[in-house]
């Protein structure tokens, strides 16, 4: 029997995919590489903005053409927020919790032939669901997701319906966890979840998210670990202290930016402002010197005036990130912000974004430029021929002249760039 899965969003739905298809294999299934003449597909969803919808939706549409006779099966975000809007195109429509159940109710629906809808309330949940933890990218690394959920409620995201309040997995756990991925011999963890800051919230008991990170340390001492997206209030001098100890801690930060212009951030509801992001930067510039800093950036926010994206352009540039995900704002359904006043234009938008990418690139060359001569720990993943390329612990990307170094960990002695990827020669 042959499951497909197609998965679109965030390394949270990479993460949970992964482990349905550990789920699925211990049940006899064979996973498909491929589309097409399986018995079972299953669509992992997104729901970040609407044109994540719109994608979930075709590809739904498009991996039901392809396999006729398959028990189609929908997941995820998407899915929890909008289940009546694709009823039609699935046998099964899940949530984004309980994985469990839903590998159950695939296997009914096959069984049975009859359409299944099981859609909870996902703000009444209280309970962290426990996953195996899954290998990314050929085993060189792992996920580690180690919370769900969040409470914080800006206005332009819909996430906090669609997942719930937060909800963590304890530190003796992820440290279990942490231990059985390195006895298979991944080099590399992700920490991930949907928003990690906020770990330990529930707990009642004192544990944060860095307590977490020494825990997953001390049980794989031999692993580097690599932070998921983080909201920049976590970063004190105290969290730094702590993670500045943890010798196998990957020297890259993604911050959670969205503008750099206080006034977009009190119309999106985010509870810091620029002088708080700032400190931020320069407390991990203070404790990881050469550390790679990189944040998204949402683009033509409703109400956002010339001005104020001129504020954002200057702070970004203040903040030299070493890379940045930059998306024009794309209205959600069910949000706040949807309903706002002066929506901005879908050409100023796009502009805008442009603007801040051609800021953004010449950030990152600099930032590239910065590391020539220096010397970088880099795991590598792929190999063509004579060349293998691998990521550093600030996380460029880097590439050397040798046979196939998959999963091996080398110094590199980086002599220049080219391309957006740094080059350099392996130190013996």
């Amino acid at each position: 029997m042959k499951i497909f899965f197609h998965t679109l969003g965030c390394k949270v739905n990479q993460y949970e995919t992964q482990a349905m298809e550990t789920l699925f294999r211990e049940m006899g299934y064979e996973i498909a590489t491929e589309s097409g003449n399986c018995h079972m597909v299953v669509i992992n969803t997104c729901a970040v903005t609407a044109e994540s919808g719109r994608k979930s939706r075709q590809a739904i549409r498009r991996l039901k053409a392809e396999n006729p006779d398959a028990v189609i099966g929908v997941c995820g975000c998407f899915s929890q927020i909008e289940p009546e809007s694709i009823k039609d195109l699935a046998d099964v429509v899940f949530g984004s919790g309980d994985r469990r159940q839903f590998v159950l109710d695939m296997e009914k629906a096959g069984h049975e032939k009859q359409f299944i809808m099981n859609i909870d309330a996902p703000l009444k949940r209280r309970k962290y669901e426990e996953l195996p933890a899954g290998s990314l990218e050929g085993r060189t690394r792992a996920m580690l997701k180690i919370q769900d959920g969040c409470s914080n409620f800006c206005t332009y995201c819909i996430i906090p319906y669609a997942r719930g309040p937060v909800r963590s997995l304890p530190p003796e756990k992820c440290a279990a966890e942490a231990a059985r991925l390195a006895a298979e011999g991944i080099r590399e963890i992700m920490i991930t979840g949907i928003e990690i800051a906020s770990y330990g919230k529930d707990l009642k008991t004192g544990v944060t998210l860095a307590d977490a990170i020494v825990a997953v340390a001390e049980a794989a001492p031999d692993v580097r670990l690599h932070l998921g997206s983080l909201e920049p209030r976590v970063i004190t001098d105290d969290f730094c202290k702590k993670l500045v100890s943890v010798s196998s801690i990957c020297p890259h930060f993604h911050l959670s930016l969205q503008s750099g212009c206080d006034t977009v951030l009190q119309r999106m509801k985010r509870k810091y402002d620029t002088a708080r992001f700032y400190e931020s930067v320069e407390l991990l510039r203070k404790y990881f010197p050469n550390c790679g800093i990189t944040a998204d950036l949402i683009t033509g926010f409703p109400g956002e005036t010339d001005e104020e994206f001129s504020e954002t352009l200057a702070f970004i540039e203040m903040c030299a990130f070493s890379s940045m995900h930059i998306f024009p704002y794309s209205i959600r359904p069910g949000t706040v912000a949807a309903s706002m006043p002066n929506q901005v234009t879908k050409e100023t938008k796009h502009r805008r974004a442009r603007q801040a990418a051609k800021l953004a690139a010449e950030m990152e060359e600099a930032f590239l430029n910065t590391q020539i001569g220096t010397v970088q720990q880099v795991l590598f993943e792929t190999g063509d021929g004579e060349i293998s390329i691998g990521h550093s612990g600030n996380y460029c990307q880097v590439e050397v002249s040798a046979v196939d170094l998959h999963n091996k960990v080398k110094n590199v002695q980086i002599t220049g760039s080219k391309q957006g990827k740094l080059l350099g020669n392996i130190i013996l």
